[in-house]
């Protein structure tokens, strides 16, 4: 099972998420059928959104982070609770994939230029919307200039997903999200900052074993840290017959007799999961029958 450790300064001046999300990747990347390129991003993204759901913290709100980029990968997309559970999709999952001259996938180059939108409902009022332009494309850059863009928290965000050559199978996945906190001084973002220029990638990291805690504590050398709470967490799809049985039950009557008239019924996709529903004729002509005593 995925984990996610928030853990905190003594002083209270920098607070660090990590996160094993392996099994969220590897999950996402079976349902979508992803080339490595699209496993990457999507398994980052993935990470990422999930750390963020969990600093939440109505049981009631969600996050959902989008990119928009002009590179084959198209739109993609993560949705997190405040228990870090969390679901995704990516328009073009067969993107084609290249690599840098170091041989690491060229995230950057599939997603391209364009529109990140970052959306946090709170489960009542208006949602939080913010909407800035992607600045690399490699995820966890992006993620950073968000937090300093719209939030003005000053953030390091570090996201790695590890894909075998040959079976081109996710193996590892994770992310670490380091946020200064009001209480900082310079001497703690000094120490912050020797800190993470000698953290090793979150995949080498989880490669050599180390977990969740264990990339806080690295995070956080020299500091005494406690540990804020703790998550499992999993890739969940909420959907249901019922959810798109009341979609369609929305609908203008005569949308619904279209698809009796033309199709002879309805068929539905998740995108986050690829379960498939199917309505009959005579499914569809009870909810026109119900529409119409209302």
């Amino acid at each position: 099972m995925d984990k996610i450790i928030r853990c905190i300064t003594s002083d209270g001046a920098v607070m660090v998420s990590a996160i094993d999300s392996t099994d969220i990747a590897y999950k996402a990347s079976v349902i979508h059928r992803t080339s490595p390129v699209a496993s990457a991003a999507l398994g980052r993204l993935l990470s990422a959104a999930s750390m963020m759901g969990a600093q939440l913290k109505s049981t009631k709100s969600t996050v959902n982070i989008r990119f928009e980029g002009d590179g084959e990968l198209g739109a993609f997309m993560a949705v997190a609770d405040s228990c870090g559970n969390v679901k995704g999709f990516v328009t073009n999952p067969d993107c084609p994939t290249t690599h840098y001259d170091n041989g690491k996938l060229n995230v950057a180059v599939a997603v391209g230029r364009g529109i990140i939108s970052v959306m946090k409902d709170f489960g009542e009022g208006e949602p939080y919307i913010g909407k800035i332009p992607i600045v690399s494309g490699e995820i966890a850059e992006d993620i950073t200039n968000y937090y300093a863009t719209s939030e003005q928290i000053p953030t390091v965000c570090a996201l790695g997903v590890l894909i075998d050559k040959e079976s081109e199978q996710v193996l590892l996945s994770g992310g670490l999200l380091i946020q200064l906190l009001p209480g900082a001084d310079d001497s703690t973002i000094d120490k912050i900052e020797v800190n993470v220029s000698k953290l090793d990638s979150v995949t080498t990291m989880l490669a050599k074993g180390m977990s969740a805690l264990d990339m806080c504590h690295a995070a956080l050398d020299g500091f005494e840290v406690e540990v804020l709470d703790e998550f499992e967490v999993k890739y969940v799809c909420g959907c249901s017959k019922e959810k798109i049985h009341n979609l369609i039950a929305a609908m203008p009557e005569e949308e619904i007799q279209a698809m009796i008239d033309e199709n002879h019924g309805a068929e539905a996709n998740c995108r986050f999961c690829n379960k498939r529903y199917v309505f009959t004729e005579q499914e569809l002509e009870k909810i026109i029958v119900k529409k119409r005593k209302q």
